[in-house]
């Protein structure tokens, strides 16, 4: 590794992400900026409509420093939100909509949200909650309840502000909820800084470019959504264009409709669409990269996509991390298949073992992170700050993996996922990438449960293609061709499908409290 950690560099870029956007409609107004359904704006109109929205969250009495959320599908106004609230010196937090109305009363209240915009479709989530919520002032996005505002009004009444806020890029810009798929969700608070540094990162391993055209179909409240190629593709006065939800057939039309060049989404979403009939025949030329995160990436959704000549590029990331830690470059596609790279430019990454000591090339470690595009800590949090950065600024994420001799580091699973079976370490995602390559299996998970003889006993649940029929014995005698005995499932369970938060993510806890019972 480094002697000198990249943190210990200037971790200054310098400016808000909301002034380069307006910087990026200077130098290229006319060029298509965002497309969300039938309107294309261009930069000159986006960074108009973001200094319109600006004024109006200032008139309504929204300061520097204060909290405005967004709780509602993709949309257009999610974005110019997020550069409004920059524009003046506030904090954007979209929220899940998929949580409940307790869930998301929890996250207003803890994060203090001011104001709140709202889409037609959660509306019915918040209406019941609203005497338990912190917020001065809601937003309808498309329609408005009897004294909420209206988003479009807000815009037609007020001009652009003048000058955007003085930012300093060490303040918070964004604020994001981890999942919360174990206990209660925290607070992640993202600098300026933090999400440049982790554009820059990567803009320099697949170069943002003007022509490009990134198609958003991740949750915009995820970090993945948010700032794997969405700022970039902004940075560099490319197109971005937004689905409000995700639909294997529909993205498939857009990538020729709109010539998508640049694409990010988690296996499962790769996967869908390469199950799609219309797969083979879509036409692919216009795409330059897709990124793919979130989770594992099974080989044989590598070999789908390397077959059509798509550089299906793996990359690792978390929220606390804005989110780039590992990508794998282009040219190691073909020779390092498995593999999330190597750390880019500006960020360090060891592994450790539990006593927080660097481990041996091809022992299975920790991953801990430290760099510039690191958060700055968790809301309300420092006890759980303090437990997840030590001493020495590392980050420890709690995912498992191993580096090779080459220095490319291989992901194995959680920490907290890994199964423990007769006294040895079993990794869920090593068996669930073998288990893709099955021919009747649309997708699976392998969880570990508790076991009188063995501690726990590997279990697989899958959900099968139409058709199809799988047996526990057929699946051990295929897993038996690449996995040692001890590997192998000694429980099948057959599901219509699986768990899964908004991000794509496995709920594995739910699963094991399914299973258990």
């Amino acid at each position: 590794m480094n002697s000198t950690p990249i943190s210990a560099l200037s971790s200054t870029i310098g400016t808000g992400i909301a002034q380069i956007l307006h910087r990026r409609a200077s130098l290229s107004p006319d060029n298509k900026a965002l497309s969300f359904e039938d309107q294309t704006l261009t930069y000159a109109q986006l960074s108009d409509r973001v200094k319109r929205l600006a004024a109006a969250l200032q008139s309504n009495g929204v300061e520097a420093g204060q909290v405005v959320g967004f709780l509602g599908m993709n949309h257009g106004a999610l974005l110019e939100t997020l550069f409004a609230a920059s524009s003046i010196g506030a904090i954007f937090l979209p929220l899940n909509f998929r949580l409940t109305g307790k869930e998301i009363s929890f996250i207003v209240n803890d994060a203090n949200i001011n104001t709140l915009l709202v889409d037609d479709a959660l509306y019915p989530t918040i209406d019941p909650i609203r005497a338990d919520l912190c917020c001065t002032t809601y937003i309808g996005v498309e329609s408005a309840m009897a004294g909420d505002l209206l988003y479009s009004n807000l815009l037609r009444q007020h001009q652009p502000i003048i000058e955007c806020h003085p930012t300093d890029p060490d303040e918070t810009a964004v604020l994001m909820y981890t999942s919360g798929t174990t206990g209660l969700p925290k607070g992640v608070m993202l600098t300026h800084n933090n999400l440049n540094w982790s554009t820059l990162n990567m803009t320099i391993e697949i170069s943002f470019l003007e022509s490009d055209v990134n198609l958003i179909t991740a949750p915009l409240f995820h970090i993945g959504g948010l700032n794997v190629t969405t700022l970039g593709t902004f940075y560099a006065g490319g197109h971005v264009v937004v689905m409000k939800s995700f639909d294997p057939v529909a993205v498939l039309q857009l990538i020729e409709t709109q010539r998508v060049s640049t694409m990010f989404g988690a296996p499962t979403m790769f996967q869908f669409m390469a199950q799609q009939p219309q797969f083979a025949t879509t036409d692919l030329s216009s795409v330059r990269v897709f990124m793919v995160g979130a989770a594992p990436v099974p080989k044989p959704l590598l070999d789908i996509y390397n077959a059509r000549d798509i550089y299906l590029c793996h990359a690792y990331g978390l929220t606390e991390t804005a989110p780039l830690v590992l990508i794998l470059g282009a040219q190691y596609r073909n020779s390092k298949i498995g593999s999330a790279g190597k750390p880019p430019l500006f960020t360090d990454v060891r592994l450790v073992d539990v006593n927080n000591q660097p481990v041996a090339v091809g022992e299975k470690g920790e991953i801990v992170v430290r760099g510039p595009n690191v958060m700055k800590g968790y809301l309300n949090r420092p006890d759980d700050m303090k437990k997840t950065i030590d001493e020495q600024g590392w980050f420890h994420s709690g995912d498992i993996a191993y580096q090779d001799e080459d220095g490319f580091f291989y992901i194995c699973d959680r920490l907290k996922d890994m199964i423990i079976s007769g006294g040895e370490n079993v990794y869920p995602a090593e068996v669930e990438s073998v288990f893709t390559g099955h021919d009747a299996i649309a997708e699976v998970a392998v969880i570990g449960m508790s076991d009188e003889k063995w501690g726990e006993a590997v279990t697989a649940i899958v959900t099968l293609h139409e058709d199809k029929t799988l047996t526990l014995e057929e699946l051990r005698d295929y897993g038996a061709k690449y996995l040692a005995r001890y590997k192998l499932p000694l429980h099948l369970h057959i599901v219509d499908q699986l768990p899964r938060n908004p991000a794509g993510k496995l709920l594995k806890f739910e699963l094991r409290k399914r299973y258990s019972q």
